[in-house]
């Protein structure tokens, strides 16, 4: 399996007692939806190694999974994988409705500002913990806007196109020839 073909669900914390299992962070808004894992691919040393579950528990409504994978048996081997990131096919996504989206979904939108108008097309997300970014790419400039619902008015997803209302000035600090004016 190729990483462009798959999505980051997370990564493994810890091994848990001595029988194999592990702590596995969920990076996603409802991790309970992957409460009932099959398999994973575990990127090892770049590549990505599909591991089945013998069975998988949410732990306390947090965004942690205990899962015991066939064939690690013992803390060393659980040992071995710890800090390794997950990885599943992007048609394991759930479906999202209305304005939400997937950040990997959005690359290449073109964006278009209230006042502005086109701005240019999404080059990237950049997911900064709390503050994650649009990288727009606008007469050989970046511009960084902030991911965040007041902003974006709509997204359309069968054109491509981002509709947003910036806060007044922000565009602007990019575009000037002139950082200091």
């Amino acid at each position: 399996m190729q990483k462009e073909k798959c999505f980051y669900l997370g990564k493994i914390i810890k091994p848990l007692g001595y029988k194999g299992e592990v702590v596995i962070y969920i990076d996603a808004d409802d991790p309970e939806y992957y409460k009932t894992l099959e398999s994973v691919f575990i990127d090892i040393r770049g590549k990505l190694v599909p591991f089945f579950a013998e069975r998988t528990e949410l732990r306390n409504k947090t965004n942690q999974l205990t899962i015991k994978f066939h064939d690690i048996d013992n803390e060393e081997d659980a040992l071995s994988i710890s800090g390794c990131e997950l990885f599943l096919p992007l048609d394991l996504l759930p479906q999202l409705d209305g304005n939400a989206f997937y950040f990997h979904e959005i690359e290449g939108f073109e964006v278009n500002d209230k006042e502005k108008g086109n701005i240019g097309k999404v080059t990237r997300v950049l997911d900064y913990p709390g503050n994650p970014l649009f990288e727009i790419r606008f007469m050989d400039k970046d511009i960084l806007i902030p991911v965040k619902d007041d902003f974006i008015e709509k997204v359309d997803k069968k054109n491509r196109i981002i509709f947003i209302d910036a806060p007044e000035g922000l565009i602007d600090i990019y575009l000037s020839e002139n950082p200091e004016e």
